[in-house]
């Protein structure tokens, strides 16, 4: 095991391009709380389309299948985690409670504390445009991290790096009105239940255009479900979002 890490570890410093390709696997193992047995499923976890070029390798060698994979089952550990804490909850909140929880926004937090953005393998363009931290990219990588160990480990190890590392403050995070996007919970509730795309209509403008007063409602399958007041359209809408939401007690 060890002299295979050694391996990988010294063919991932070579440099191509200007491209350094190092993954500190002891480093990151240690960071994430979980011990590999098959180096060659980080190193796809890790590896970022924009780096491909460089390598001389095809798309499918990226980590987006692995963040498909991931994606999925970061959806059932968390889906079962919160039917079993909530007995009481219906499907539809247990369904805005899950898209807050997985969401782009919570992923990339977590992927920042464990500074995951440093052991990608990323192209030095991408690097020097800030790739290591945006948030797009990070997440992803996190979704990857969690299909490899699914693959290496099983679910049972995938269950235990997301309730260590996600679930652990999900009560915190379901309790911050600031990371909630109501647009996008509201979005997933009716998409999941074949109702459509909620759509928003401006129903009146009052005030001087530096201190204008927006009135919206949102409407799904033709029917005014919620109503928002706010200074901006979008501060409007995800009110109006947010009044669907409590009305439809979600």
């Amino acid at each position: 095991m060890l002299q295979w890490l050694k391996h990988f570890f010294r063919r991932s410093q070579q440099a191509k391009n200007g491209a350094v390709l190092a993954i500190d696997y002891d480093g990151l193992f240690k960071r994430i709380g979980y011990r590999f047995t098959n180096p060659r499923l980080v190193e796809q976890a890790l590896k970022h389309r924009s780096i491909l070029p460089i390598l001389q390798q095809e798309r499918v060698e990226s980590n987006e299948r692995l963040e498909l994979l991931g994606d999925a089952v970061l959806g059932l550990i968390v889906t079962e985690f919160l039917y079993h804490r909530y007995p009481r909850k219906e499907e539809g909140e247990l369904t805005a409670m899950k898209s807050l929880l997985v969401s782009r926004k919570i992923l990339a937090g977590i992927a920042r504390d464990m500074d995951l953005g440093s052991f990608l393998l990323l192209s030095e363009s991408e690097i020097k445009t800030g790739g290591r931290k945006r948030q797009s990219i990070i997440a992803d990588a996190l979704e990857a991290l969690i299909g490899a160990i699914y693959l290496d480990g099983g679910l049972d190890a995938a269950r235990s790096f997301v309730l260590k590392k996600l679930l652990k403050n999900y009560e915190r995070i379901l309790s911050a009105e600031q990371h909630k996007n109501f647009k996008s919970i509201l979005l997933e509730y009716a998409q999941s239940r074949n109702l459509g795309t909620p759509f928003y209509l401006i129903r009146s403008e009052k005030g001087p255009d530096h201190n204008k007063i927006f009135t919206v409602e949102v409407r799904i399958q033709n029917k005014t479900v919620g109503v928002g007041v706010g200074n901006s359209k979008k501060r409007a809408e995800q009110k109006a979002a947010q009044d669907a939401l409590e009305k439809l007690e979600i």
